[in-house]
């Protein structure tokens, strides 16, 4: 799982061949440190179908602002550089492939 920032997220998200979820996540946000774990085993077992990245809210308020993030963790799906999905809240693994099967 990668680590992106304001400054690098047009080249790793927005220009990336395959679908990208974004998490924007926050260090002080139980939640987010709960998705871990199943952020790293979904990269991993679907690394091939989908890019999984992480963008830290506080240190990259440029991004955040610009698709309104307001709580976290939020998941955006986005798809030839644009978001196609975004979803709010903690699930589990099996539910947020449920919820990505229409965009893989």
């Amino acid at each position: 799982m990668i680590d992106v920032t304001d400054a690098d997220f047009e080249a790793e998200v927005i220009g990336a061949d395959l679908p990208v979820l974004v998490e924007f996540t926050a260090d002080w946000c139980p939640p987010c440190r709960q998705m871990g774990p199943v952020l790293k085993a979904l990269a991993s077992e679907e690394g091939d179908r989908l890019k999984v990245v992480q963008l830290d809210v506080d240190s990259n308020p440029e991004t955040t602002n610009a698709y309104k993030v307001l709580s976290m963790p939020t998941f955006m799906v986005f798809r030839g550089g644009e978001p196609v999905k975004a979803m709010v809240g903690a699930r589990a693994k099996r539910r947020l492939l449920e919820e990505l099967a229409d965009v893989l």
